[in-house]
């Protein structure tokens, strides 16, 4: 996988794991994204992202997050810092209308230990 598709996806998985903590929509708006490339990421085949929230105050918040291998190796992690926008100054993204929402599994685990 091209490393600007894995950078994206952990980009988005972190700036949306904003959106379990709160009932109402807050949104992420990327200030700073750093990544480590430390494995390949090859094509088809099932990936695990994780986000998570490490910092957060009125304005901002900040969160890691990492790409792992079918194997369990991780390939990529990344560290961003976010500033929270409501979304309707982002964007006319209707999110209903798109159906862009964090969809919980009943057998999602609640936290995975590396």
């Amino acid at each position: 996988m091209h490393g600007g598709i894995a950078s994206a996806i952990l980009d988005e998985t972190i700036g949306r794991a904003i959106l379990n903590k709160y009932e109402t929509e807050v949104w992420g708006v990327t200030v700073e994204l750093n990544l480590k490339y430390k494995k390949p990421i090859p094509l088809n085949q099932q990936l695990k992202v994780i986000g998570r929230i490490t910092n957060e105050n009125s304005r901002m918040f900040e969160g890691t997050g990492e790409i792992v291998l079918p194997n369990g190796d991780v390939a990529v992690t990344a560290q961003g810092k976010y500033l929270k926008v409501p979304i309707e100054k982002i964007t006319d993204f209707d999110v209903e209308d798109v159906e862009w929402k964090v969809v919980e599994l009943k057998d999602d685990p609640k936290e995975i230990v590396l």
